[in-house]
């Protein structure tokens, strides 16, 4: 059946690539990006030539998730346009790369508003509706690096991601009893494919940097870049991650997995994943709250 779907960060990246596939499959697809009118309108733009050349329907919206006036905007646009949302996916952010001691607190702060803050503005915006619905989806795209093997250099970014997929995780238990589902999709590090990290943010206090630099700690960074590259097999595909998000969509309501790993680098994410997974289903068990591991599914 199809399906109204909101995805966050769409302009470019995991974002962009879901947002063509979903709508491909059938579904009505709302791109949301900020700056829509302005550094991002040539991506307004291919959203909309794709949709023309493909005859699909792909649409955007602006929505900069910094901002709760924004993200209201957004849902009501939706909700005035196409009478309802099905799906929210929570794909919006950012990453840094650099030794942690040289990134001020408030980077680390505009990492966590990007990463996790503006996921519970979108969700403020949207659960309302969503409750009310009684059969929804909230599809997290979080990241292997919450559990996975952690090389340096990416602290902040670590930090928020992590921080968003404990988010999500209390969340799923929440609104489960309102009938919606949490799945977490967690990408390894795709090196190549997406400006991820081509567009990676750096410190802010350069001395700082430049100590590191020309320290005992020389070459890290480009060790670490280039091994993180040569771990990823000739054939990684980016598009793994949106044909990922297209079959979670697509899969019946209390039926799509709580968890779905796409590395191809396996950085062992899925095994330590797996296990807090495990210990969380028993502590609902033992509080006697296992109906909430699983969406209340309408008659």
């Amino acid at each position: 059946m199809s399906k109204v779907i909101l995805i966050t960060g769409a302009s470019s990246g995991f974002g962009a690539l879901a947002a063509r596939r979903l709508a491909d499959a059938g579904h009505t697809v709302y791109a949301a990006m900020r700056a829509t009118e302005a550094r991002n309108a040539p991506q307004v733009e291919a959203a909309r030539a794709y949709a023309a050349e493909k005859s699909v329907d792909l649409r955007t919206v602006e929505l900069d998730v910094l901002s709760q006036e924004s993200a209201d905007a957004a849902i009501d646009a939706v909700l005035a346009d196409a009478g309802r949302i099905d799906v929210v996916i929570h794909n919006a952010g950012h990453m840094v790369f650099g030794p942690t001691e040289a990134f001020t607190p408030e980077q680390f702060a505009s990492l966590y508003d990007v990463n996790v803050l503006g996921t519970q503005r979108v969700n403020r915006a949207a659960l309302p509706h969503l409750r009310s619905r009684g059969e929804a989806l909230l599809l997290w795209i979080g990241s292997s690096s919450a559990r996975g093997g952690t090389p340096p250099y990416l602290a902040p970014y670590f930090a928020a991601k992590a921080a968003m997929d404990s988010v999500a995780v209390s969340y799923a238990a929440e609104l489960s009893r309102y009938g919606i589902e949490t799945t977490i999709l967690v990408p390894g590090a795709f090196t190549k494919g997406t400006s991820h990290f081509a567009h990676v943010g750096a410190p802010a206090d350069e001395p700082r940097a430049a100590d590191y630099a020309a320290g005992p700690y020389k070459g890290v960074p480009e060790q670490v870049m280039a091994r993180l590259a040569s771990l990823e097999p000739p054939d990684a595909d980016v598009a793994d991650v949106a044909r990922a998000i297209v079959e979670i969509v697509d899969t019946p309501h209390g039926k799509r997995p709580f968890r779905v790993h796409v590395d191809p680098s396996h950085d062992g994410a899925d095994v330590v994943f797996a296990v807090g997974d495990r210990v969380r289903r028993e502590m609902f068990r033992n509080i006697g709250l296992e109906d909430l591991l699983a969406p209340r599914v309408p008659a």
